[in-house]
């Protein structure tokens, strides 16, 4: 090969990255400044936000937010707050409320006598509110292995199935990574979460893909939701690295990743979980604006 044709292919890959890089920031500018100025939504995306990352605000004060924004669901609220939520036209998107936390779950048969108890109760809540959508954990390895845990986390799960699919509740174990921010969480690749729903067989439990926790834990995102979207009956959102805005200093491209999940036909939720760095409450509200706008494709 010669050295010419080494640094005229050199030259044309250059180019052709500079021109991408540039057409990819047009591209998220664009989404930004359409949808600011109308900031009416397409209706194609549900959207939604996690209460706990605007815990600065009071939840009446998130409600207003949220329907100032055009939506109207809030994630990760449990029945003491259901009231407030009604009180105000919103849905509770993803209720919790029946977990013991994040790392003693249904892997482990210790805590299956709590969780049965905990989640029998709640899948009554969550039916008679008319909500939908009830979170599960895993819980942390602490040395157990793959297959173990699915057979402890089927063996607990079956106890409880028929309750919510006789109450049209859809129990949802979330997919978090283990690498940064859940050390030793036991779901935290898709093919695993996959496997457990195929085990259960049951429509009524799913996965919750968060977009942010599988991007740092297995990348490939667009590709396995399109590989396993009829498992996923839930999205969160937030910026990589950092779990903060979604905006050009975080590596995904949540336009290409709203327009992925659009086109599986999915119809449930897409709520915003990221951590807003903004100084005072209208710089966090102003970054939800903008997380919203660039996720209604």
């Amino acid at each position: 090969m010669s050295i010419r044709k080494v640094s005229r292919r050199a030259a044309i890959k250059t180019i052709t990255l500079a021109t991408a890089l540039a057409g990819g920031m047009k591209s998220w500018s664009a989404v930004l400044t359409d949808n600011k100025k109308r900031m009416s939504l397409n209706g194609n995306i549900n959207h939604s936000v996690c209460r706990w990352t605007y815990g600065n605000l009071s939840l009446e004060q998130l409600c207003t937010t949220v329907k100032e924004l055009g939506f109207a669901a809030i994630d990760l609220v449990g029945p003491k707050d259901w009231a407030v939520l009604k009180q105000h036209g919103i849905y509770s998107s993803m209720c919790n409320g029946a977990e013991i936390n994040l790392v003693d779950g249904w892997n482990e048969p210790n805590f299956h006598s709590t969780l049965i108890k905990n989640y029998t109760e709640h899948i009554g809540y969550v039916a008679k509110a008319g909500y939908q959508n009830l979170i599960c954990f895993s819980g942390n390895r602490r040395g157990m292995d793959d297959e173990t845990g699915l057979k402890h986390c089927v063996a607990g799960l079956q106890k409880i199935l028929p309750i919510a699919e006789k109450q049209k509740v859809t129990l949802v174990m979330e997919l978090l990574n283990s690498k940064v921010d859940h050390h030793d969480y036991m779901c935290d690749h898709s093919a695993w979460g996959v496997e457990l729903c195929k085990r259960l067989g049951s429509e009524n439990f799913k996965l919750l893909y968060d977009i942010y926790h599988m991007q740092v834990d297995e990348g490939n995102v667009i590709a396995n939701i399109r590989a396993h979207h009829p498992y996923f009956a839930h999205y969160h959102t937030a910026g990589v690295p950092g779990r903060h805005e979604l905006n050009e200093l975080q590596e995904l491209n949540y336009p290409a990743i709203m327009k992925a999940i659009v086109a599986t036909g999915f119809k449930g939720y897409v709520a915003q979980e990221f951590i807003p760095t903004g100084k005072t409450d209208d710089d966090r509200k102003q970054a939800l604006k903008d997380a919203i706008s660039v996720c209604d494709v």
